[in-house]
């Protein structure tokens, strides 16, 4: 069984429920599984560092999770069209995958959810395919054919799952939303089972 790594930083939920919903479209494979990873807080050095485990939901991801995956699939909140510096920092730690060639041939996809609307969602996708792009992961997005990208009056884009959470966190995934969300863990697990096979 292949393992695809669904890592994501959530500071309200919203992002942590589409890595369920991804994960659930991981699930759908046959032979393939997912693996909920987070990272933890980043800080200023004058506040308390965040504790060893999580409290509660998935666990804080190692970088031998990047090692064992088949797949790897990152999300993050939108911070001023670009990824959260929780994730941002842990990718900025993986210099030794990047020599190692760990991620090298191995299928990627992003996701993200946003305050506003037109929030940056599409930017915020585009600048966490960039470390995968120098990983030499082969980038996984969603089609508009047979899928709500078309339709969809919520988030969505072709970069990457994505939902409009509201300005005060008020939406709830959508239908559209969460269809493209079990579409990209599919399209990601898929595509590994396809290249293990060879």
């Amino acid at each position: 069984m292949g393992d695809i790594l669904v890592l994501y930083f959530s500071r309200t939920g919203h992002t942590a429920t589409m890595a369920r919903r991804i994960a659930r479209g991981v699930d759908e494979v046959d032979g393939m599984r997912a693996r909920l990873r987070t990272v933890p807080p980043v800080a200023p050095v004058t506040q308390v560092a965040a504790p060893p485990e999580p409290e509660e939901g998935a666990p804080y991801v190692e970088h031998r999770d990047l090692e064992e995956c088949a797949g790897l699939i990152l999300g993050s909140p939108t911070r001023f069209g670009n990824m959260a510096g929780a994730l941002k920092h842990f990718l900025d730690g993986t210099g030794g995958q990047w020599l190692a060639g760990t991620l090298v041939g191995k299928p990627a996809a992003v996701f993200t959810s946003t305050g506003t609307l037109h929030g940056g969602q599409e930017s915020t996708l585009l600048s966490m395919m960039l470390p995968l792009l120098h990983h030499g992961a082969i980038i996984v997005g969603l089609p508009f054919h047979g899928t709500p990208l078309n339709s969809t009056s919520t988030g969505g884009t072709p970069y990457g799952a994505s939902h409009w959470a509201g300005v005060r966190g008020e939406h709830a995934i959508s239908e559209d939303e969460e269809t493209l969300c079990r579409l990209l863990g599919r399209r990601v697990a898929e595509t590994a089972r396809k290249l293990l096979a060879c």
